[in-house]
């Protein structure tokens, strides 16, 4: 006898809810979520330009697009002149160089972050702009002032469109365990950071986590990288729900992850939507990442974790408050994000979320969700919280070497 689970009646109500979920979104948003996000904007265009025109000594730059061991091999060959003329020269070049010295990208960005400034500055006074417009043009100046602060380790900025970020916390070189905070929707230059509401934000994010981190484990070298260096979904849109964007955000993790200096484990921790761009990225991730957790999950792109084809152990978790539960978990057309990451089904280590308090919460101090990010940041297993209050998500697993 056919279970109702499996009957074809259920399976078209679900069908149709979905389509009805996107077309109301898209009432909502409007068909121009399409077109709002392009890879390259005209400052980009023109540094990549002057780069590729570019000489040191009597040698042509490579390709930035270069496999990282070959930019690396590249910069050891200069001198420490050589090095600091070029990211003068190309910052929103060199500052977004995988495999470019970590202390020359940090410097790039912020030279790239302060014209970026001067350059919004610039258009707060300029009558050609509507008052909204320079109202934008405020905002962008104030977002990039505080980023190139003193201390601050910006990895990765490109001010085109909406915008791109990175930011590091914890010394990246020696660090024997990364973990690379992965946010969802609305993500940009102007909501990298904020002063209310900051753990909703990727710099918040990244700080409470390393804070957390340092807390569950003293002795272990670690660092933290708030990872806004993809394009985001505007809104809940088009974009939202199916993989567009995703994909590409997956092929830029996939770089980062590869890049990242040493032999350092790496944990990849993935919020909303960004847990889709992770499980697009699950199965080309090096071997290093050991650890991929997701949190209030529309999907990872597939059925199972074992579809993820991942060697990475993967972990879920859902505050009960979260209304990222009431999405379709299906599939259909490139609409959605496949099956719900929490389920027994699904296969994934499911942790306790206690005290996140909705969809925007799992990283507040004080809660298991970022307790639970903290001990698998830290190769803490034995100290994760299941959800089911049992040990089941933790079986299997001895704890990591503390680096």
């Amino acid at each position: 006898m056919t279970s109702f689970d499996s009957s074809p009646s259920l399976t078209a109500w679900r069908t149709l809810l979905a389509l009805a979920v996107v077309f109301v979104m898209l009432a909502s948003t409007g068909w121009t979520a399409l077109q709002r996000h392009g890879e390259d904007g005209t400052a980009r265009e023109r540094a990549l330009s002057a780069w590729e025109k570019g000489r040191v000594g009597p040698f042509d730059l490579p390709d930035p697009h270069a496999p990282p061991k070959r930019l690396a091999a590249f910069f050891a060959s200069l001198s420490t002149a050589q090095r600091t003329g070029l990211a003068d020269r190309y910052p929103l070049v060199v500052g977004n160089l995988n495999g470019a010295p970590l202390t020359l990208r940090y410097r790039a960005n912020r030279l790239a972050v302060i014209q970026a400034r001067d350059v919004e500055r610039e258009r707060m006074d300029d009558s050609r702009l509507s008052v909204v417009g320079r109202h934008q043009a405020g905002r962008r100046m104030h977002r990039f002032e505080s980023m190139a602060g003193e201390g601050r380790q910006i990895l990765a900025f490109d001010p085109t469109g909406d915008g791109r970020a990175a930011e590091v916390f914890g010394d990246l070189d020696s660090a024997g365990r990364v973990s690379v905070v992965v946010p969802g929707a609305d993500t940009n230059l102007l909501t990298f950071e904020r002063t209310k509401r900051r753990y909703t934000a990727p710099v918040g994010m990244a700080r409470s986590l390393y804070e957390a981190e340092r807390a569950a484990s003293p002795r272990t070298r670690t660092a933290v990288i708030a990872w806004a260096d993809y394009t985001a979904p505007a809104g809940i849109g088009v974009d939202a729900v199916t993989g567009r964007l995703a994909s590409k955000g997956a092929g830029r993790l996939k770089a980062l992850t590869s890049a990242l200096p040493g032999t350092s484990r790496v944990s990849l921790i993935c919020h909303s939507y960004g847990s889709v761009v992770c499980g697009i990225a699950a199965r080309r991730l090096p071997a290093r990442v050991t650890d991929v957790a997701v949190a209030g999950s529309p999907g990872m792109r597939a059925e199972s974790a074992g579809q993820l084809d991942s060697r990475a152990r993967v972990w879920a978790m859902r505050d009960s408050d979260d209304w990222i539960q009431a999405v379709p978990y299906l599939e259909v057309g490139g609409l959605g994000h496949g099956a719900d990451p929490v389920t027994s089904d699904f296969g994934a280590r499911v942790l306790s979320a206690q005290g996140a308090a909705g969809h925007t919460g799992y990283f507040e101090p004080g809660t298991e969700s970022l307790r639970n990010f903290a001990d698998i940041g830290v190769g803490s297993y034995r100290n994760t919280s299941c959800a089911d209050d049992g040990d089941g998500c933790r079986s299997g697993i001895s704890d990591g070497e503390v680096i």
